[in-house]
């Protein structure tokens, strides 16, 4: 039996990624201006650098971080108590029927690349990459 184009696993639609960039832009700004009345929230200096959107674009998931990479507990706590907030100024300028349900994570990216820069830089790492270039040069 031929398969369907369905059946293969497909990344995010052209709409959810416009979307999602344009939700991200617009929390960054709201953040950034401190539009929402919130002590604590307006205290902490917070990036968003993703934001995923479902399918039907009833759920967003913004990847933030706190300037520094500190108090990640504390911000995400900010931003879940602002949340009504927040989804009101993100929806006031988008055009979408319906202003998706905001959830908030903690982006480990960075995280992550700092740990793989650190395995390539073990010496037995740098060890076994170099090997194969080795044996490339002798061949020539």
């Amino acid at each position: 039996m031929a398969r369907s184009r369905t059946d293969q696993p497909r990344g995010p639609s052209q709409r959810q990624l416009r979307v999602g960039e344009l939700i991200r832009r617009k929390m960054s700004e709201i953040l950034l201006r401190g539009e929402i009345h919130d002590e604590e929230l307006n205290s902490l200096m917070i990036s968003v650098n993703e934001v995923t959107v479902s399918g039907d674009l009833k759920i967003a998931t913004a990847w933030v971080l706190p300037l520094g990479g500190e108090k990640k507990d504390e911000a995400i706590a900010a931003l879940k108590r602002c949340k009504g907030a927040l989804r009101h100024a993100v929806g006031k300028d988008m055009t979408l029927r319906h202003s998706p349900d905001l959830r908030f994570r903690i982006d480990e990216t960075f995280d992550r690349m700092d740990a793989t820069r650190a395995l390539f830089a073990d010496e037995k790492v740098q060890r076994d990459v170099a090997a194969p270039r080795d044996e490339v040069d002798d061949e020539e």
